[in-house]
């Protein structure tokens, strides 16, 4: 006997996709609705003086959550993995919020404009799309400007014209980007964020092309790195650089050849209408490039966000240097998040070093800290100071416990301790430059001519470059008689609008010619914040001159480059305007400068100006800088040079800076007071006699 049994009806595929549709529509309303409570609760909180994230909380929220998943048949990890980018979401929304307020107008918004190297489509592209959506940065979608190089978009920064740049700092494949290290080192711009974007490069072609027969690929620098072992396995192919990842995708659009092919994103396959010959072609699954967002003007971090500093240092040429700055950081438990270092070009075997460390500039940990680090360093600049894109996780404790809620844990917020208290000191419009500040002097090492170290250090040369024969004859003239440093004075500052102005640049090129063809390194003026970036390229010693002691702007520049700064003393200029002058120029970052009197207008008309020569102890008491002489504009006339230059060695100068011509009658400028050259090898002479 049988017994029909009738068929098991099963929903068709499509009720399936359907109910699957709608309920995700309603995770999508929830996660809304859960983001605008979110912005709430940060409001809530600073009402009631909470903080931000309470960990114990977080903790125990998350425990109870496993707990329910389990009865529901989830598995604890993937309800872990749920709520952590839940919270981070949730926590990313707060900081926007802090900072939006703390910062006001300045943060990004829908009419903003963010520069990038490249094309839309392109990884950098993407990036910045990334950090504008990852989180309530705006409402809107502001404007990217695609430029050609990365220095293109800093520039646009600078000028304003972008009031954000997106660039990449590092890849977990290739390591630190260069290019972009060096450009933030000489560019006034200031890090205010950051951003990691999983980089999944492809190759990407015309449809059904056949990559064993790929006879071209076009690709980023980057991403030849990035994908060195899958571009060397393909035989008799070539390998076309280009700008960026997009761009190589729009070539092979154009020439809708079958046999070239790119390395780009998906995103720029399909912009192309070309398909995705081959996923993930990078060395490494976990392929991760950090972008760094940059600003013409730095911004807040709220006290209550996890956040980064970066900065950039040159530390002095002597054994341990690295350590003993590195150390400063440990002895105050901060971690560091980056290292790397960059050769500076010009100073062979000589390394700047770039850190990323956790903490918030305006702390006082923070702030001495570099205060210390200034100390044992000749140039350290902050690049800025943003809030960290990575949210620390709430870790649980053996998650596949379930628990019972506990009672609420009370956070007690105790005053941070672990900073040292320095005491009040007198507000003197100055600190770094003191002897409080720092005890030991400071020796400023110029290509191994050292600067302050006990020795008696001569910088000769004529006033102004007139020739190339000319500046040649003055640097063997200041070689051969022991002259550690050649000046050269290119852009003259002149009383009268119809003397000789100088051979501007032209006379920059010949000076260095000069001074590498005689071995020794170059100082010379400058007058202007728009010369100094391009005289900085090539001299050794940037000079700030008396009329410009008290340019700040010209300061403030002159405190953001690694150049060594000789800054003369104004001829109205009191000793405590010279320090606080100078403060400028540390403040910036630039701790390589060193003082130079070269007399002051009093009513004595005797001799051009007048020689303060007990400046000289008196700035050496208050001062760790090292301090010189200018005898030759002291004295004006050539005959009073060399006692004055005498005196100086007497009293306990580092040195002197001393004017001479082959030919004064004939010099374009300040001929009186030039010496003739029997003059300047008796002077040489009677120096190295004097024993102090």
């Amino acid at each position: 006997m049988t017994t029909d049994t009738a068929p098991i009806k099963s929903t068709p595929l499509s009720e399936l996709r359907s109910e699957i549709d709608r309920l995700d529509q309603g995770l999508l309303t929830i996660l809304s609705k859960r983001r605008a409570i979110a912005k709430q609760v940060v409001e809530a909180k600073e009402t009631e003086h909470a903080i931000l994230r309470d960990i114990p909380r977080e903790q125990q929220l998350l425990q109870q959550r496993i707990s329910a998943g389990r009865e529901l048949g989830l598995e604890a990890q993937h309800v872990t993995n749920i709520f952590h980018e839940v919270i981070a979401e949730a926590v990313r929304s707060q900081h926007d919020h802090l900072q939006a307020k703390l910062n006001g107008s300045t943060v990004l918004t829908h009419s903003s404009s963010i520069a990038f190297q490249g094309i839309e489509g392109s990884f950098c592209h993407l990036a910045g799309r990334s950090f504008v959506s990852s989180s309530s940065k705006t409402s809107g979608t502001p404007t990217f400007i695609g430029f050609k190089t990365y220095q293109e978009a800093v520039r646009a920064v600078e000028a304003g014209s972008c009031d954000y740049g997106i660039l990449p700092i590092e890849n977990t494949t290739s390591g630190g980007i260069n290019d972009v290290y060096d450009l933030l080192l000489n560019s006034r711009v200031s890090i205010v964020g950051e951003e990691k974007l999983r980089v999944s490069p492809c190759l990407i072609g015309m449809p059904n092309a056949p990559i064993s027969h790929l006879e071209r690929i076009y690709a980023s620098a980057l991403s030849v790195s990035e994908c060195s072992n899958f571009l060397t396995g393909l035989t008799d192919c070539s390998i076309e650089f280009c700008n960026d990842s997009a761009i190589g995708a729009k070539l092979v659009h154009t020439a809708g050849n079958k046999l070239h092919a790119a390395i780009a994103s998906t995103e720029a396959a399909e912009m192309f209408g070309l398909s995705v010959l081959q996923r993930n072609v990078a060395n490494q699954e976990d392929n991760f490039t950090r972008f760094i967002v940059i600003a013409k003007h730095p911004q807040k971090v709220d006290a209550r966000i996890t956040s980064k500093t970066s900065i950039v240092m040159h530390t002095l040429n002597k054994p341990g240097a690295l350590v003993e700055a590195l150390l400063v950081f440990k002895e105050r438990e901060i971690n560091l998040t980056k290292l790397e270092s960059r050769p500076i070009p010009g100073n062979s075997w000589e390394e700047m070093f770039y850190i990323d460390f956790l903490g918030n500039i305006d702390s006082d940990l923070v702030k001495a800290t570099l205060a210390d680090l200034t100390k044992l360093v000749r140039f350290i600049k902050v690049l800025g100071c943003f809030p960290a894109c990575d949210v620390e996780p709430t870790v649980v404790e053996r998650p596949e416990i379930a628990i019972k809620p506990k009672a609420a844990i009370v956070i007690e917020i105790k005053e941070d301790t672990t900073a040292p208290k320095s005491a009040p000191a007198k507000d003197r419009g100055y600190k770094l430059v003191t002897r409080e500040h720092k005890s030991s002097n400071t020796i400023i090492d110029v290509g191994g001519v050292k600067i302050g170290d006990g020795n008696f250090l001569v910088i000769a040369g004529p006033c102004s470059v007139e020739s190339r024969e000319q500046i040649m004859s003055c640097a063997k003239e200041a070689r051969d008689n022991g002259a550690k440093i050649l000046r050269g004075g290119v852009f003259k500052p002149r009383s009268s609008p119809y003397s000789f102005q100088g051979m501007g640049y032209e006379g920059l090129d010949l000076l260095v010619e000069a001074g590498k063809a005689f071995g020794m390194p170059v100082i010379t003026e400058v007058m202007t914040t728009e010369d100094v970036d391009r005289v900085a390229e090539k001299a050794d010693i940037i000079q700030i001159g008396a009329r410009n002691m008290q340019n700040f702007s010209l300061l403030k520049v002159v405190g953001q480059i690694r150049r060594p700064i000789m800054l003369k003393r104004g001829m109205s200029s009191s000793i405590e305007e010279l320090l606080q002058a100078v403060e400028y120029i540390l403040a910036g970052g630039n701790q390589q400068v060193f003082l130079c009197e070269r007399g002051i207008r009093t009513f004595e008309t005797a001799t051009r100006g007048t020689l303060d020569i007990s400046a000289v102890p008196v700035l050496k008491q208050r001062t760790h800088l090292p301090i010189f002489i200018d005898p030759s504009h002291a004295a004006g006339v050539r005959e009073l040079v060399p006692p004055l230059a005498l005196a100086a060695k007497a009293v306990g100068a580092d040195g002197i800076i001393v004017e001479f011509h082959p030919e004064p009658e004939k010099a374009l400028s300040d001929g009186p007071q030039a010496l003739r050259y029997p003059q300047f090898e008796k002077l040489m002479a009677d120096l190295r006699r004097i024993q102090v």
